[in-house]
């Protein structure tokens, strides 16, 4: 059996049960929340990853996409984070914001971060590291989401970029839908819930890339 509730409201502790779907309905939006297994998670999971399985939840939400027509995906993210996932999307449901793809990492051979990101895929958990680093990702602990990766690239201050089929998109002057830039709703959607905009950041700019610290 699944649970309802409004998305503003707060379900207490001992509602939330592993065993069963937990289902957030609103007027704007509707999203299910499953637990996930290691199996669940593929090659995005592996033992020695610094959250496991029981941490994380698997969240379908709708999405208007580039058709301008709602569709369904999907996000793995932290237990911890995931009532703000919720909100966040419905809130760009709300504002028509168009987002290219929504499926887990775990659907690309050896969920593979530049496959994800060339298809334009918007994604959240997947156990990496940053690269050159050897620190864990934020998305390692579910607490990140790259939306539109093609149209919003990470970009270094040399120059060089990611996914490697995203130059034309460098051009931070482009106006095409679901390009993010400074002040947008899609932007506040996340960054007025306390969220962290890598197109903010100094040395490099990832204008996919929102994170709860």
């Amino acid at each position: 059996m699944a649970e309802r509730h409004r998305t503003r409201h707060t379900a207490p502790a001992a509602a939330v049960v592993l065993a069963v779907s937990l289902v957030f309905a609103t007027p704007a939006a509707a999203a299910t929340v499953h637990p996930v297994t290691a199996t669940d998670l593929g090659a995005t999971w592996r033992p020695g990853c610094p959250v496991g399985p029981e941490a994380l939840r698997r969240v379908e939400l709708e999405f208007v996409g580039l058709d301008d027509r709602t569709h369904s995906g999907e996000l793995v993210v932290h237990q911890d984070v995931v009532a703000d996932v919720i909100a966040v999307f419905e809130q760009l449901e709300q504002l028509r914001y168009p987002i290219a793809r929504m499926q887990t990492a775990a659907r690309y051979p050896g969920a593979d971060d530049q496959r994800s990101m060339a298809d334009n895929n918007s994604s959240a958990f997947n156990c990496r590291d940053i690269p050159g680093t050897g620190r864990w990702s934020p998305h390692a602990y579910g607490r990140a989401v790259d939306i539109n990766p093609l149209f919003n690239p990470y970009v270094r201050r040399d120059g060089a970029f990611e996914p490697a089929n995203a130059g034309p998109y460098r051009d931070r002057g482009r106006t095409d839908p679901g390009v993010l830039h400074d002040g947008d709703p899609a932007v506040r959607a996340f960054t007025d819930r306390g969220w962290a905009w890598g197109g903010y950041w100094r040395r490099h700019k990832d204008y996919q890339h929102f994170e709860l610290p």
